[in-house]
């Protein structure tokens, strides 16, 4: 079993999501299953293949509609996945907003891509060990 955390990013700038990408991969135990820029391609791919990610990264502002919708659209996710925002705006009432939608973490792209990638790595150690067989009692 893969037990890096598999990862759907929703970035419509190309640099920053390269980058980004290049970032989770080489510093975190992380695999990008998957990217969006807009609105409708990621609620479809995240209802598609709603087994296949572990932790979905959405920017608000989008080519085509919005990252709000997006996170609406995850309200109804598996218990185990998260959802976090990374975005330029991220203000106290942008935080609010997403809170109400459930997200488990907002970064400021600015600032704050030390404790994304930190959320990262605890993400993924909580997958290994739930992964592991020593979890369920059975060593």
């Amino acid at each position: 079993m893969d037990s890096r955390l598999q990862t759907y990013v929703v970035e419509d700038n190309p640099t920053i999501r390269e980058n980004l990408i290049g970032t989770l991969e080489e510093l975190t135990c992380t695999t990008v299953v998957g990217f969006a820029e807009t609105e409708q391609h990621a609620r479809d791919w995240l209802r598609e293949h709603a087994d296949a990610w572990h932790l979905a990264i959405v920017d608000l502002f989008l080519k085509q509609g919005s990252g709000l919708g997006i996170l609406q659209a995850c309200q109804s996710r598996k218990p185990g996945q998260k959802v976090v925002v990374l975005s330029n705006y991220a203000t106290p009432d942008i935080r609010r907003r997403c809170a109400e939608f459930g997200v488990d973490a907002v970064f400021d792209k600015s600032n704050e891509i030390d404790a994304l990638v930190e959320f990262c790595i605890r993400q993924a150690a909580v997958l290994r060990s739930a992964a592991s067989p020593s979890a369920s009692g059975d060593a």
